[in-house]
């Protein structure tokens, strides 16, 4: 068994998980007893963002939210004082995603993350007419790092597609999340063009993401590509998407990006619960608040949130394959 604890995985809503939002107007302000102003004013800082754009910001008690926050903060001095409280904060969320990450590097971790566990998935040797590609976790910031994790899922593609092959097994399993866009720009041969799924916040306009000509997008925003777009031999065939309970976050969003899809079906065991879009902002000291903000939906307007069941549930390595096999072929 392979069990992960998830808390560092997508950036939903920017792109290589490198974007900043400017906050909306603070409301409040966090007294922290017997702390330093600058511990004080990191935490009003963190609060404020948290009450202004988290998903659950409706339905939290902001004033005993702050109360019991500061109340753990009691005589920090610096800002890594306040981390402990930092942390509290987040469980407040109850979004099991959102989480931190200091000016230095280091994370705070949530502690309403999700721990999954799953066995580890093989790969058999596909038939001739069965084309596969594997779809794994990607979270590298190295420019020109996501072009290339995306040009090698199309080539895993290029490589496989023949005349012979009459449907496509794509394979999520063990995918813990990371940057979605550079995972559907990858796979976008195979999940075929337009708007494969949505980003709904608790209020206002909700976001397309989408794949077209080689590229993923976030609205109109191009924030994914390969190098060469490839078009399949015989697009619109049958596509099985295999999945587990490691699949988290950016990976729950290329599972999403295919449901709705003609001719597509998926097998296995349900995703981790973690179908939700993070927004980053960046605090005062260059530190990460990774906030979420918005549920994902598929390309019918369905929403998620939490784990995603598969069309078909299937236990076992070889028996998942050899189902979604005999599904392709019209079985």
């Amino acid at each position: 068994m392979r069990r992960s604890r998830v808390v560092c995985l997508a950036c939903l809503l920017t792109a290589a998980c490198g974007g900043s939002r400017t906050p909306t107007t603070p409301s409040g302000n966090a007294v922290v007893v017997g702390s330093s102003s600058p511990a004080q004013a990191y935490l009003t800082e963190l609060l404020n963002l948290m009450q202004a754009n988290s998903i659950n910001r409706d339905r939290i008690n902001w004033t005993d939210v702050r109360t019991q926050v500061t109340q753990r903060a009691q005589g920090a001095q610096t800002i890594a004082d306040t981390y402990p409280a930092i942390s509290m904060a987040l469980g407040f969320l109850d979004d099991h995603h959102s989480f931190y990450s200091g000016a230095s590097g280091g994370g705070v971790g949530n502690p309403s993350g999700k721990r999954c566990a799953a066995p580890a998935p093989s790969t058999s040797t596909m038939p001739a007419d069965i084309g596969y590609v594997k779809v794994g976790s990607f979270s590298s910031t190295v420019a020109g790092a996501d072009r290339a994790f995306a040009d090698a899922i199309q080539q895993q593609i290029r490589s496989a597609d023949a005349p012979a092959v009459i449907g496509w097994i794509v394979d999520v399993r063990g995918n813990g999340g990371g940057n979605m866009w550079p995972m559907v720009a990858g796979v976008g041969a195979v999940l075929g063009e337009g708007v494969a799924g949505y980003f709904v916040p608790p209020s206002g306009a909700s976001t397309p993401w989408s794949y077209q000509g080689g590229g993923s997008f976030s609205g109109t925003s191009l924030v994914g590509q390969t190098s060469a777009p490839y078009q399949l031999i015989r697009p619109g065939a049958r596509v099985a998407v295999l999945t587990d309970s490691l699949v988290a976050s950016s990976g729950e969003a290329v599972v999403v990006s295919f449901r709705g899809r003609p001719n597509a079906r998926s097998f296995g065991g349900a995703t981790c619960g973690l179908s939700t879009a993070n927004q980053t902002y960046r605090l005062s000291d260059g530190a990460m608040l990774y906030l979420t903000v918005a549920v994902m939906a598929d390309r019918n307007r369905t929403p998620y949130g939490d784990s995603i069941l598969p069309d078909e549930t299937v236990s076992g390595d070889a028996e998942v394959i050899q189902r979604a096999i005999a599904w392709l072929r019209g079985g």
